[in-house]
């Protein structure tokens, strides 16, 4: 039975860029509505230079070193899986449309055999 961590402690310096880095997130969303008379690339350029300095920010605290290394891990699972050829791919698939089209011939047959012995033999409707 694997036990997991959990780890819910962190400074105060982290709390803090992080507040910081939400507070920057406000101010850039701020400075785009406050520079709509300035034009669009005041406006865009306030909320893009805004979010850079916040994902800066979030980026050097705990958290983002943690996000980040979850990033690199996972880049290395991804090279160590063993990706399924063009051919297997291709066989897969017509065997998974194959047994589609079988499966649905299958419930069609089965709808139209109790239509007709629902309709025709117990309740007699057709003629």
């Amino acid at each position: 039975m694997a036990t997991s961590q959990v780890e819910t402690v962190t400074s105060g310096a982290d709390k803090a860029k992080l507040v910081v880095a939400a507070l920057l997130v406000a101010a850039a969303i701020a400075g785009f509505y406050a520079l709509s008379k300035q034009g669009a690339w005041a406006q865009w350029g306030a909320l893009l230079a805004g979010l850079v300095v916040a994902a800066a920010v979030f980026f050097v605290s705990e958290q983002g070193k943690r996000l980040t290394g979850f990033g690199k891990d996972s880049v290395k699972e991804v090279k160590k899986v063993v990706w399924p050829t063009r051919k297997e791919s291709v066989q897969m698939t017509l065997y998974v449309f194959a047994f589609a089209v079988v499966m649905a011939l299958f419930l069609w047959l089965t709808d139209k055999t109790l239509e007709w012995v629902l309709y025709d033999l117990v309740l007699g409707w057709r003629s």
